[in-house]
């Protein structure tokens, strides 16, 4: 039961309408080992870091059970950092700083320690990268959940498509679909999309929610309706981290535990929006996890009379 995570751990400025912080740790990867550690260990982290990437939060990840054999560290560069800024509704947001720093020089190698590993999240990267990683295992892990950005479909949409072909679960969110596919409704949208190789597909819709989709299969999973949102920043890895860790814990892939891991991720992603950065993810229990799922039960339940 172990987890291989491929993305980013980084560095990030955020201004929301709650505040800002000019410096907290950050990255795909790191969002996602908080999020799957709960459920699944080890999380063995590919990643590359510069010399200023914090002791102390390897140390935190490494408490965890977050393995990071595959963590590069280059001495002489920084780690990658991006700014943004949040519009009012914290589903928009400006890039006002990206510096790539160590990530320019990022080829991610899979250890011999990590092989064999039964379940691969790629986090939001080059799609070259994620391909890379994909052929280095030499057994193929039972289950490939994909994230991406409009960033790629607009400069690398081929290199894209490719890995699609190898993957069985994309992460997008609605814009996104509706770009990969060149269709409005999400509907159509999934089933071209499904057709390019994943089968299953998920699509985020932030505060509303997100779809599953699987054949002729379609579950919607709602947000928790929140008091305040701090930072919206690594909810969508957090999501696919605990829907992830879930899946890698009970080892079922069938569409109606996947099911249940989207409700799991969407729990997470709740806590991870209420701090800035990972601080929530760091503070949580079992118990807060257990408690936050049940809002989520409660939140769908209901009980009809047909007349």
């Amino acid at each position: 039961m172990s987890l291989i995570t491929v993305g980013t751990m980084a560095f990030d400025a955020i201004e929301t309408p709650f505040g800002k912080v000019d410096k907290i740790v950050g990255g795909s990867a790191t969002y996602v080992a908080y999020a799957a550690s709960n459920f699944v260990k080890p999380v063995q982290q590919i990643s590359i870091i510069g010399y200023d990437f914090p002791e102390e939060e390897i140390a935190e990840l490494k408490k965890r059970g977050v393995v990071i054999d595959g963590v590069e560290v280059v001495p002489d560069k920084k780690s990658f950092f991006w700014s943004g800024r949040y519009h009012i509704d914290m589903n928009s947001r400006d890039t006002l700083i990206t510096d790539l720093n160590v990530l320019e020089d990022f080829n991610p190698i899979v250890p011999d320690s990590y092989q064999g590993s039964e379940f691969l999240m790629l986090g939001n990267l080059m799609p070259k990268l994620q391909l890379s990683v994909i052929n280095q295992l030499k057994v193929r892990p039972k289950l490939i959940v994909m994230d991406t950005m409009n960033f790629w479909m607009d400069i690398a949409l081929d290199d894209l498509k490719e890995v699609l072909k190898k993957v069985d679960v994309l992460l997008v969110n609605d814009g996104e679909a509706r770009q990969l596919s060149g269709e409005v409704s999400l509907v159509k949208a999934a089933r071209k999309i499904i057709a390019m190789g994943p089968k299953f597909l998920i699509i985020k819709k932030g505060e509303h929610g997100a779809l599953l989709f699987h054949e002729n299969h379609v579950f919607f999973a709602p947000a928790l309706p929140l008091e305040e949102v701090f930072d919206p920043t690594g909810a969508g890895d957090t999501f696919a981290g605990g829907f992830i860790g879930h899946l890698a814990k009970t080892k079922d892939i069938s569409f109606e535990n996947m099911k249940t891991a989207i409700i799991v991720g969407s729990a997470m992603a709740s806590f991870c929006v209420e701090k800035f950065g990972p601080e929530r993810m760091k503070e949580i229990t079992k118990e807060d996890i257990n408690e936050r799922i049940a809002e989520f039960v409660r939140l769908v339940n209901f009980d009809i009379d047909l007349v």
